[in-house]
């Protein structure tokens, strides 16, 4: 119950014990198909150039940012945790020029200052946001965040790594150009593997880029030949086959949960815990209108050892929970409730065991 991996499903794991097919067998191109198809639905989209890169999250990132900023792009990053800050990390390795809006810790991006810094610096080309900030546990609002960038003609770079599968996500409805996930949160699959999705603006700009894409691994215009469309498929790189196996039974349960029935379960469960947690006297860090019911943050009481808590946790009742990160650091712990961990008994199993090590 950390901030993930979260405990993968007994299907997923069966999955991946299927025999290894070859990555460009005509099963194989089938299965890859129905990924596409899948991950279109759990992203709200009918982007074309929507797929799992094969690695974590963070190559998602990257894939998202080396495609799209040049040498010189001035990319406005929205900071107020780690993640926020891994974006502006890339920005400046890919040679742009990064602006910054930073919010307190805890807080929402302030979108009065992203609006103000977008009226006044006319030549931003892309705004970039993390929707669900795994280090606070904070979601800040995409769907207005995307509206600014519309407004003042930017595309958008969304983290979702946290997000996809446990809040509602509408690349369409919203208008997001470029985002990135991973397997290991709420979609409660093995790790390693990023799914992305690019609009067609944003393949626009891609294809019409004037220097090459700093990586070779991660250049859409590449990737794009293995997965694209059609039975013929150009060699690219060797899929992790049954990685891919397991993603695509992840997906398989999603659709079959319902994205809002998956949306409204991680809720539901995020009350209840919170009221647990109260009735325990432990307090959350972040406002409830804003709050991520599957990244639960919460305040670390007067005199309580941190480390030593999580450690008793961890080796007394075969529980795990984050520390925190950065600013919070020693100050909060970070509780998840994601994809298959978010069950009742669970948070059962949760709060019984705080109450034992916090006496």
């Amino acid at each position: 119950m950390g901030p993930g991996p979260s405990d993968v499903h007994p299907r997923i794991l069966n999955a991946m014990a299927r025999p290894t097919l070859g990555h460009l067998d005509p099963l194989f191109v089938g299965l890859m198909d129905e990924t596409k198809s899948l991950l279109q639905y759990a992203f709200k989209t009918s982007n074309a150039l929507t797929m799992p890169i094969s690695a974590p999250g963070s190559a998602g990132m990257e894939a998202c940012f080396v495609n799209l900023v040049e040498p010189g792009d001035k990319v406005l990053v929205c900071i107020n945790g780690v993640f926020g800050n891994r974006m502006l990390e890339n920005v400046e390795r890919c040679g742009g020029v990064a602006l910054t809006v930073n919010s307190p810790w805890g807080q929402q991006t302030d979108l009065a200052e992203v609006e103000s810094t977008l009226a006044e610096h006319k030549d931003i080309k892309i705004l970039a946001f993390v929707h669900a900030e795994t280090s606070t546990g904070v979601e800040n609002d995409a769907k207005a965040l995307c509206a600014l960038a519309q407004q003042y003609d930017c595309l958008t770079i969304v983290d979702a790594v946290t997000s996809l599968g446990g809040i509602e996500i509408d690349v369409d409805g919203w208008g997001i150009d470029a985002i990135y996930s991973g397997s290991q949160k709420c979609l409660s699959c093995v790790p390693g593997i990023s799914p992305v999705s690019f609009s067609e603006r944003a393949v626009s700009v891609i294809q019409s880029r004037k220097t090459k894409v700093q990586s070779w691994f991660l250049d859409m215009n590449l990737i794009v030949g293995y997965w694209g469309t059609g039975t013929k498929r150009a060699y690219h790189h060797t899929a992790p086959v049954n990685s891919m196996y397991a993603f695509h039974e992840s997906l398989v349960l999603l659709y079959n949960e319902g994205l809002e029935n998956a949306w409204a379960r991680h809720k539901s469960h995020h009350l209840k815990l919170v009221d647990g947690l109260n009735e325990l006297g432990l307090t959350l860090a972040v406002d409830s209108s804003y709050r991520l019911p599957q990244l639960n943050v919460v305040n670390i009481p007067e005199g309580i050892d941190d480390a030593a808590t999580r450690s008793k946790l961890l080796n007394e009742f075969n529980l795990e929970i984050g520390a925190g990160l950065g600013e919070f650091a020693g100050k909060v712990w970070r509780i998840g409730l994601m994809g298959h961990s978010a069950k009742t008994r669970n948070i059962h199993h949760c709060l019984s065991a705080l109450s034992q090590v916090l006496k």
